[in-house]
Order: C-alpha cells, then structure tokens, then sequence
C-alpha cells in the first residue's frame, strides 16, 4: 500500500494522477464514453411526456450539426432516476436517462480535476490559486447542467 501511495502522489511523475485522479479518471472517461455512443446510436428519447419520440442521434438521420444528447423526459419529472430504479433499461434509454448519466459523471469529474489541481499546488507546496480560478469554471458548468435544468 505505501508503494502505491508514493506512485499516485508522485509529483516526479510525468503526469501526476493523485487521490482525486483516482476518481476523475473513471468519471470522466464513462462520461466522455457515453457520450459519444449516445450521440452517435441514441435511440429516440420521450422529451415531453406525450410519447412523442425525438430523435438526436446520427444514426438516426441527424448530421454532426443537428445532433444532440436528448435530455431526460419530463414525464417522470425532475428528479434522481437511476438505473437500478427502472423496471427494464428500456424504461430507462426511453426516458432519456443517458443525459442524466453524462451530466452526473462529468459534474464529478470535473470536481474532481479541480481537486486534483489543489492537490497538486498542495503537494508542490505551492498556493492554490490555480484551483480557486477554476472553482468559478466548476459553478458555472453546475449551473448550467444541474441546477439549470431542474428549475
């Protein structure tokens, strides 16, 4: 254990990963993932409540421009909806929960790079200056991809 925590703490490393790189690197690799699977083979998502399926993904007849990740139905209202709720993933990919998905592991993994930069200033010793800036970049992202969307 003390191995590993000398190599992840490392700041002689070529890229210093750190406790919060442990956590960002998966978040954000998912996120990243996920996003490009949805954008490319979403199928239609249930924007509205009304079953009326809207289509954002390339293949199915959208182009790079007109593509998008649809957001989460609002027949199931604005709250929490995770997987493990569902009766089948159907329910789940037809209410659009692959945006919920995207927009949570992005929000912590951003959170967490912003930690890793105070880390890093912390482990060097440094003021984290740094990490403060981006706290401003992290609130705005929040806003706009969490509390925007609930209202």
């Amino acid at each position: 254990m003390g191995r590993f925590y000398n190599w992840k703490t490392n700041t002689e490393n070529r890229l210093y990963i750190g406790w919060f790189g442990v956590l960002m690197i998966p978040t954000l690799l998912t996120a990243t993932s996920v996003f490009i699977i949805t954008f490319t083979a979403a199928h239609p998502v249930d924007i509205d409540g009304i079953r009326e399926l809207v289509s954002g993904s390339v293949l199915y007849g959208n182009n790079i421009i007109s593509g998008a990740i649809i957001p989460t139905s609002g027949a199931i209202g604005l709250h929490f909806y995770p997987i493990w709720e569902v009766a089948s993933i159907d329910e789940w990919l037809y209410n659009g929960d692959l945006c919920e998905l995207i927009v949570l592991h992005f929000l912590l993994g951003v959170a967490c790079y912003m930690g890793r930069e105070w880390e890093l200033s912390f482990r060097l010793g440094m003021r984290p200056w740094i990490a403060v800036v981006y706290s401003a970049l992290v609130a705005a992202a929040t806003a706009v991809f969490l509390i925007y969307p609930i209202g």
